[in-house]
């Protein structure tokens, strides 16, 4: 029976069979309608960025696996400067093949921007993740859920780090569509048109006027080179609002990300 790809399918793909997305969608309404940051005269930054990364999800046994991913991102008409440097591992367990819980410590450095022009800050980011795989028809469909613990040192005058770290939480929902551009579907050596978004809302005292953090929306193509490598390559648009509510950074990304997936259960 073949699969006939319609505008109504697609919506009940990533949106009908997840309430999570909706509920998620409701937060960053709400989180946004502040009072303050609507009076005041708010101001937008235009950015470019390349945003590089490897991800490697390493199945050991029938329920433990390793997550490991790392990033390089630039900055200043794409590649003219670097902006972060992320590195992200921890243990995995595996409720069933499309489920899996991971538990993961996040290091990331900020590296000198216009704010403070002659420092990096470090950030460390603990973090916990549930993840799951779907099918719908020849569609895949990925999700995930995240909490993040950020702790970011203190600086101080603006060009010097401080005693002690700036914390918050944030919660991230994830999905990701792959729709298959060829008969054979999910398949070695084929294209798939990939859709992506993130939304990210903070929480904690220290967030005043921010509760919505960003939204990151992706659409590309993702190349699947065997069973367990891809290519993803596109355009991200990030829509972010600052701490102090009445500033927003719009970035456009240039993305491309390779993932690997490695089986090392005996056969």
């Amino acid at each position: 029976m073949r699969f006939k790809y319609t505008y109504k399918s697609v919506i009940h793909a990533f949106c009908g069979m997840n309430s999570f997305k909706c509920l998620f969608y409701i937060i960053v309404v709400i989180g946004s309608l502040n009072p303050n940051a609507l009076l005041a005269q708010k101001t937008y930054v235009q950015e470019e960025q390349t945003w590089l990364g490897m991800f490697n999800q390493v199945r050991l046994s029938n329920r433990w696996g390793l997550w490991h991913d790392i990033h390089f991102r630039l900055k200043d008409n794409f590649i003219k400067e670097p902006s972060q440097f992320l590195i992200r591992v921890g243990p995995t367990f595996y409720i069933n093949d499309d489920v899996r819980f991971t538990v993961a410590y996040n290091f990331i450095n900020h590296f000198p921007d216009e704010t403070h022009k002659n420092i990096s800050q470090p950030e460390h980011r603990p973090f916990q993740q549930i993840q799951w795989y779907a099918r719908y028809g020849k569609t895949r469909l990925m999700q995930w859920i995240r909490l993040d613990e950020r702790f970011r040192r203190k600086i101080k005058n603006d060009n010097e780090l401080a005693d002690g770290y700036n914390f918050n939480w944030r919660v991230r929902y994830n999905f990701a569509l792959f729709i298959p551009l060829s008969k054979k579907g999910l398949a070695p050596k084929t294209l798939q048109l990939l859709l992506n978004d993130e939304i990210m809302v903070n929480a904690g005292k220290n967030i005043v006027y921010n509760y919505f953090d960003q939204n990151r929306f992706f659409a590309g193509f993702n190349y699947q080179f065997t069973k367990e490598s891809q290519l993803q390559f596109g355009y991200m648009n990030l829509f972010q609002q600052q701490a102090a509510g009445n500033k927003y950074r719009q970035q456009h990304t240039i993305r491309l990300f390779y993932f690997h997936n490695f089986d090392l259960r005996h056969k």
